[in-house]
C-alpha cells in the first residue's frame, strides 16, 4: 500500500443492556467525542468518515445520513459498511485503506447498535431459506451448541472447559468500566469454585446443550470509534502508537453441509494469512495480546487451534494453565470481550481499540503488565465469516 497507518485514538461509550438516555446520534457522538479527544484532534481534523451498523437487525436503514451530525461527517466524504457480525471489523479495515491509499490523512471508523430497540433473534430467524436452512439455523445459539457439541465430542472437551472461558471472560470484565456484564458476585471467589457454580447451578438455564446461559454473549446498546491515520501525520500526533501490521478477511460463503464443525476455516484462514504477511513464525510466542470476537464460550477453545495458537484439542491446556489470563503467556480479551460487551456493529471494532490502547498503555486497571509489540484482533459473523487485524508498536517496514 502507499502509506503505512496507524491508530491515534479510540472512544467508546458505556456499553448497557438499554441506554435510554441517548438516541442513536447522540450515542454514536459519545464515541465520536471520546475517540477525537483521545486522539488530541477536533472533528475539523477528520478528513473521512466509514460508520457501520446491524441494520437489519434494527430495522432501520442510511445511518451515513441521519447521523452526520453526531458522526461529525458533516460535508466531508461519508461511506456505510454493514457485514453482519463482522461489521466493526470490516468498518475497521475500510478506515485503513481508505488511508494507506494515500486519498486522506485521518479517517474516523464508528461502529454503533441500539440492541434494546431492535428485535435482534426474529432478524436471525427469518434471514435463511424457510425449508432447507431454517431448522438448524434458526438464531445463533442453535449453530453455536452443534459446533460445541461436535468439539467436545471429538476431543474429550467438557462443560467444565467451557465454563472456564466464560469465567474468565467476566473476570476481566470487572476491570472494564465500560463493560455491560459486570458480575461482582464473582470478585473474591475461586477459579474452580466458579466453574461448577456455572456448570452446576440451576439458576444457569440450558439454552441449547451444552450452551447455558452464561456461555453466550449479551445483547448490548453502545458505540465505538477509532482514528486512523497516515505515517506522517500519526508520528506528530503521539510518540506511542499502534500500527496497523497486516490485515485479512474471508467472507466465503459457507453452505451447512460444506461446514466442519471443528474447524472455522475462515478464521484459520485469514489468521494464516496475517501472519505470513507480519513474518510470524509462532503465534503463541510472538503474539503478545489478542482481542478476540468470541460470541459464546467454546470459540475461545477451538479457535485458538484453528489460529494456531495451539494443536487440534489441546485449547483448554492453554485455558487451564492460565496462559490467556490477564497475567498469562498470551492474555486473551482483558476487556472482558464479546460476552461481556456486544453492541453487534460496534462489537469487532472494539477489539480494534481495545488492541490498539493495549500497546499504546491506554488501558488502564485492564492493562496488561507485559509490553505489547503485536495484539491481534478479530471479527466473526454470520456463515461463520472472519476478520483478523494484527496491530504493531514498530511501524511496518
Amino acid at each position: 500500500m502507499g502509506k503505512k497507518v496507524a491508530i491515534v485514538g479510540f472512544g467508546q461509550t458505556y456499553q448497557r443492556s438499554s441506554r435510554r438516555d441517548v438516541n442513536g446520534v447522540e450515542l454514536i457522538n459519545e464515541a465520536v467525542t471520546a475517540a477525537l479527544a483521545d486522539a488530541d484532534i477536533t472533528i475539523k481534523d477528520i478528513d473521512a468518515v466509514v460508520i457501520g451498523n446491524m441494520d437489519h437487525f434494527e430495522g432501520i436503514n442510511y445511518v451515513d445520513m441521519w447521523s452526520v451530525e453526531g458522526a461529525g461527517a458533516v460535508m466531508k466524504p461519508i461511506i456505510k459498511v454493514t457485514t453482519g457480525g463482522t461489521t466493526g471489523m470490516t468498518v475497521a479495515m475500510s478506515a485503513y485503506y481508505h488511508v494507506a491509499s494515500g486519498m486522506f490523512d485521518r479517517v474516523l471508523a464508528i461502529g454503533w447498535e441500539k440492541n434494546s430497540e431492535s428485535d435482534t433473534t426474529g432478524a436471525i430467524i427469518t434471514a435463511f431459506h424457510p425449508v432447507w436452512e431454517r431448522p438448524n439455523l434458526g438464531g445463533a445459539i442453535a449453530g453455536l451448541a452443534v459446533e460445541a457439541s461436535k468439539y467436545m465430542d471429538n476431543y474429550g472437551v467438557t462443560e467444565r472447559d467451557g465454563a472456564r472461558v466464560a469465567v474468565r471472560e467476566r473476570l476481566h470484565a470487572l476491570n472494564n468500566p465500560y463493560a455491560h456484564l459486570h458480575q461482582e458476585w464473582m470478585k473474591g471467589m475461586e477459579v474452580d469454585k466458579l466453574v461448577e457454580l456455572l456448570v452446576t447451578s440451576e439458576q444457569n438455564q440450558m439454552l441449547a446443550y451444552p450452551l447455558r446461559m452464561s456461555d453466550m454473549c449479551p445483547r448490548t446498546d453502545g458505540a465505538a470509534a477509532v482514528v486512523f491515520a497516515s505515517e506522517g501525520v500519526a508520528e506528530k500526533t503521539a510518540s506511542k502508537l499502534a500500527w496497523v501490521a497486516a490485515t485479512a478477511n474471508r467472507h466465503d460463503f459457507v453452505f451447512l453441509g460444506d461446514i466442519d464443525w471443528d474447524f472455522n476455516q475462515t478464521m484459520g484462514d485469514a489468521a494464516k494469512k496475517v501472519f505470513a504477511k507480519a513474518g510470524i513464525k509462532d503465534p503463541l510466542k510472538e503474539i503478545d495480546l489478542c482481542e478476540l470476537y468470541l460470541p459464546y464460550s467454546y470459540g475461545g477453545l477451538k479457535w485458538m487451534e484453528n489460529m494456531g495458537f495451539c494443536g487440534p484439542g489441546e485449547g483448554p491446556r492453554l485455558l487451564w494453565d492460565k496462559i490467556t489470563d490477564m497475567d498469562g503467556e498470551l492474555p486473551v480479551n482483558p476487556s472482558g470481550g464479546v460476552m461481556s460487551s456486544n453492541p453487534i456493529g460496534a462489537t469487532a471494532l472494539l477489539r480494534v481499540g481495545e488492541a490498539a490502547w493495549q500497546i499504546m498503555r491506554k488501558s488502564g486497571p485492564r492493562q496488561v503488565q507485559k509490553n505489547v509489540n503485536y495484539a491481534l484482533a478479530t471479527g466473526f459473523g454470520g456463515c461463520s465469516w472472519a476478520d483478523v487485524m494484527l496491530l504493531s508498536s514498530k511501524k511496518p517496514a
